[in-house]
C-alpha cells in the first residue's frame, strides 16, 4: 500500500509506422485501476485520449533496449512506451505492477463464478435437407447453436461457500463434454461435398473451442487460488496471479480422435519424474575448452526429418496454438508443441552449413579479388541445402543459454580446387563415405581440418554465435544471429538478424554477409520452407560486393526456392557474375568472359562432420543436453520427449530467475560482445 500512490510524468508511447513514437502526458490512477493519457500536461482536465484498465493487464519490459516497455490489456489493447532511461522505465512498471496485481486480485474476490457457456452441433439431417445444401451467404457458424447451462429452478448461484467451485468444475466437466462432442462431430463430416470436415470455418472452430477450454482452466485455476487466500487470509508474500499452462495435456487431448483427460502428474513418464527431482542448476566453467580433433570420430547420425505421421496426428494441437497467435506476434517467448521439433539443436544447424568444406577452403586460394568474391558467392548459395534436413518444415531446439556444439571436418587437399576451374566435385554420398574412411590411414599432412564452434550467448533475445576455421589456410568465419520468429497467419516467418565475417588473413581481405529470412508455409496442411529477402556481401579492401535475391513464391505461379543475384567491382560498376536457379536444387553461374557453369547442389558431394562421442562431451554440448529429447522423438514417444524438454527449459529459467536476484551477470565462455 505504500506504493499505490498515483504517478504521472511524460512518456513516448508508439502509435503506428507513419506516426512513429509521440510524447504523451500518462497518469496512473491507482484508486480505479486506469492507466490514461493525454496530450499534454496542460490537458489534463480534459477527457483522456485513451484508457487503459489494468486489472487484468500484463506489464512486459522489452527486450529491444532499456527503455521501452508494454502494456497489454485484458481487452487486447495494448500501449508501447518508452521512458528516458532504464531507472525511470522500472519506476513505472514496478508502479503498474502492483497496480494491476491488486486489481486482478481485487476482481476475483468481488466477482461469483461465471456461467458456462459451450456449442453443440445441430442435428445433421439427411444429405438432401436444406441445411445440408450449403449456400454461399452461409457459413459454418450457422449449423452451431449458442446457449446457456442453467441450473435447475430455485438453485441460486452460491456466491463464495466452502462448495462453490465443485459446481464451477461440475460446469466445466459437462462443457468439456461437450466440446469432445463438437470435435468428434467435425470429424465425422465426409471429406468431400459442401460442408466438410475440412472447412476453414468448422477448423478454426475446432480451435478456438479447444482454446477457450484452456483458457476456463486457468480461470478455475486462478479462482483456485483466491479460494486458498481466503481461507489463509491472504496470498503468500511474493505470489502473482498469472496464465499457466494448459491444464489440459495438449499431446494426448486429441490422439487418433481418442479423448483422453488425465492429471498431467500421471501422464509424465516415472523416470521423467525422477530425472526432474534431481535436477540442479548447473554451474559452468566458462573457460574455453581446447577440442582434441583426435577425440572426434565421423559422425554416423542421420535424421532425415521427412515424417508427417506427427503432424497429421497433432493437427488439433496445431489449431490450438493458431487460436492463441496474432498475426505479426513474435513467438520468441512463444513454446511451441514438442512434435514440430527437428532432431538437432539450431547450433548443429549453424554447423551443417559448413558441410562443403572443400568449397570453403577454395575461396582463398581463388588468385585475384575477383575471383574469390565469386568463390564465397558459390560456397554461401550451395550452404543452406544440406542446413536443411528434408523437406519437411520442422524447427530444431532452442539452444539453452551456454549450450556449446564443437566439431571438424577433414578434408583431403587433393579435393580442393587451386585454380579457377572451381573443382565442384560430384562424388556421391556412398562415394563419399569411402573418401571420408580413407582419410583415417592418410598423414597430417594429406588433408585440411576445419574446426567448428557454436555457443547460445544470449536467452532474451536469442543469439548465437558460431566461428569455423581453417588453421592451415588461415582463413576463419565469425558470426552471430538472432532468430526474431513471427507468425504471419498460415506461415512462420524467421529473420536472422546479424552479420557474419569471413577473414582471409593470407590477403589481409575481410567479407561481411548476412542471412535471408525462413518461412516455414502452409502449416496446418504439409509444412514446407522457402528462403526470402535479400542479402549483401562486401569487401571493403577490394570494392567487390555481392547482391543476392531469394525469392518467395508469388501467389499465383512462379517458381519454388528461386535465387538469382550478381557479383560487381564496386569503383566501376561492373558486373563480374550473374547467378540463377534454384538454392536446393541447380545453380547456373554467368562469368564476365561469356562461360557458364552449372551445379547440381544434389549431386555435391557432404563430407561428415566429425564429432565427439556423447561420453566424452561436456554437459552444456548441444547432443548430451537434448539426448534424451532426440531419443525420445527417435522413438516417437512425443510426451516423453515433451517432459525431457519442459526439464531442461525449467532449469533455465530457474538459473535465469537466480542470476536476477543474485545481480550475477551471464559469462559467455567462446565468445566477447562488441
Amino acid at each position: 500500500s505504500d506504493h499505490m500512490e498515483n504517478i504521472y510524468g511524460y512518456l513516448m508511447k508508439y502509435t503506428n509506422l507513419v506516426t512513429g513514437w509521440q510524447y504523451r502526458f500518462f497518469v496512473l490512477n491507482n484508486d480505479a485501476g486506469l492507466l490514461e493519457y493525454f496530450v499534454n500536461e496542460q490537458s489534463r482536465h480534459l477527457k483522456p485520449r485513451g484508457t487503459l484498465q489494468l486489472a487484468g493487464a500484463v506489464i512486459s519490459p522489452s527486450d529491444e533496449d532499456s527503455h521501452t516497455f508494454t502494456v497489454n490489456a485484458a481487452s487486447g489493447e495494448q500501449y508501447k512506451l518508452r521512458a528516458t532511461d532504464a531507472k525511470e522505465r522500472q519506476h513505472w512498471v514496478s508502479r503498474l505492477q502492483i497496480c494491476t496485481q491488486h486489481h486482478t486480485e481485487a476482481i476475483g474476490k468481488n466477482n461469483p463464478p461465471l456461467k458456462s457457456r459451450s456449442f453443440s452441433l445441430a442435428s445433421q439431417g439427411s444429405a438432401n435437407s436444406p441445411g445440408v445444401q450449403r449456400r454461399l451467404s452461409q457459413n459454418a457458424v450457422s449449423f452451431f447453436n449458442v446457449g446457456h447451462h442453467r441450473l435447475p429452478t430455485g438453485k441460486r448461484v452460491p456466491i463464495m461457500q466452502p462448495d462453490h467451485l465443485v459446481d464451477v468444475r461440475e460446469m466445466m466437466s459437462q462443457a468439456e463434454g461437450q466440446q469432445r462432442d463438437l470435435i468428434r462431430s467435425i470429424e465425422c463430416l465426409p471429406v468431400s461435398g459442401h460442408l466438410t470436415s475440412l472447412d476453414q470455418d468448422l477448423l478454426m472452430l475446432k480451435a478456438t473451442s479447444m482454446a477457450t477450454m484452456n483458457c476456463l482452466n486457468d480461470c478455475f485455476h486462478i479462482l483456485q487460488l483466491q479460494d486458498a487466500s481466503q481461507q489463509k487470509g491472504s496470498l503468500p508474500a511474493g505470489t502473482t496471479i498469472s496464465w499457466l499452462e494448459p491444464k489440459i495435456s495438449l499431446a494426448n487431448h486429441f490422439k487418433n480422435g481418442a479423448a483422453q483427460n488425465f492429471p498431467a502428474e500421471i501422464n509424465k513418464p516415472a523416470s521423467v519424474r525422477e530425472e526432474q527431482s534431481v535436477v540442479e542448476p548447473c554451474q559452468l566453467t566458462r573457460e574455453p575448452e581446447e577440442i582434441n580433433p583426435d577425440e572426434e570420430l565421423e559422425d554416423i547420425c542421420d535424421d532425415k526429418e521427412d515424417d508427417l505421421g506427427a503432424v497429421e496426428e497433432q493437427r488439433s494441437v496445431i489449431l490450438h496454438l493458431l487460436s492463441q497467435l496474432k498475426l505479426g506476434m513474435d513467438l520468441t517467448r512463444v513454446v511451441l508443441p514438442t512434435f514440430i521439433l527437428e532432431k538437432r539443436s539450431l547450433l548443429e544447424m549453424y554447423a551443417d552449413f559448413m558441410s562443403h568444406p572443400n568449397l570453403f577452403i577454395a575461396i582463398t586460394n581463388g588468385t585475384t579479388p575477383e575471383e574469390r568474391m565469386i568463390r564465397f558467392v558459390e560456397y554461401y548459395l550451395t550452404s543452406f541445402h544440406e542446413g536443411r534436413k528434408g523437406a519437411i518444415a520442422k524447427k530444431p531446439y532452442n539452444p539453452i543459454i551456454g549450450e556449446t556444439f564443437h566439431c571438424s571436418w577433414r578434408m583431403p587437399k587433393s579435393q580442393v580446387a587451386t585454380d579457377a576451374g572451381h573443382n565442384f566435385s560430384a562424388h556421391s554420398p556412398s562415394e563419399q563415405v569411402i573418401l571420408s574412411k580413407d582419410l583415417e590411414g592418410q598423414t597430417e599432412l594429406d588433408y585440411y581440418t576445419v574446426k567448428f564452434v557454436a555457443e547460445q550467448v544470449s536467452h532474451h533475445p536469442p543469439v548465437s554465435g558460431f566461428y569455423a576455421e581453417c588453421v592451415e589456410r588461415k582463413m576463419c568465419v565469425n558470426a552471430h544471429v538472432w532468430t526474431k520468429s513471427k507468425f504471419l497467419g498460415m506461415s512462420i516467418g524467421v529473420t536472422m538478424v546479424g552479420e557474419g565475417i569471413l577473414s582471409l588473413l593470407e590477403h589481409g581481405e575481410e567479407y561481411t554477409f548476412s542471412l535471408p529470412c525462413a518461412y516455414a508455409r502452409s502449416i496446418l496442411t504439409v509444412p514446407w520452407v522457402e528462403l526470402g529477402g535479400k542479402v549483401n556481401i562486401n569487401c571493403v579492401k577490394t570494392g567487390y560486393s555481392a547482391s543476392i535475391n531469394f525469392h518467395t513464391k508469388p501467389f499465383y505461379g512462379g517458381k519454388l526456392h528461386r535465387v538469382t543475384g550478381e557479383v560487381k567491382q564496386n569503383t566501376t560498376n561492373t558486373v563480374v557474375c550473374r547467378v540463377q536457379g534454384e538454392w536446393n536444387s541447380v545453380l547456373e553461374f554467368t562469368y564476365s568472359n561469356g562461360e557458364t557453369k552449372y551445379v547440381d547442389l544434389t549431386k555435391l558431394s557432404v563430407t561428415r562432420k566429425r564429432v565427439r562421442p556423447l561420453e566424452k562431451q561436456g554437459p552444456f554440448e548441444s547432443r548430451r543436453l537434448w539426448q534424451h529429447v532426440t531419443e525420445s522423438l527417435r522413438d516417437g514417444d512425443i510426451d516423453k520427449a515433451t517432459e525431457h524438454k519442459r526439464a531442461l527449459e525449467e532449469r533455465q529459467r530457474n538459473e535465469e530467475r537466480l542470476r536476477a536476484e543474485t545481480e550475477t551477470p551471464w559469462c559467455t565462455k567462446y565468445f566477447l560482445k562488441e
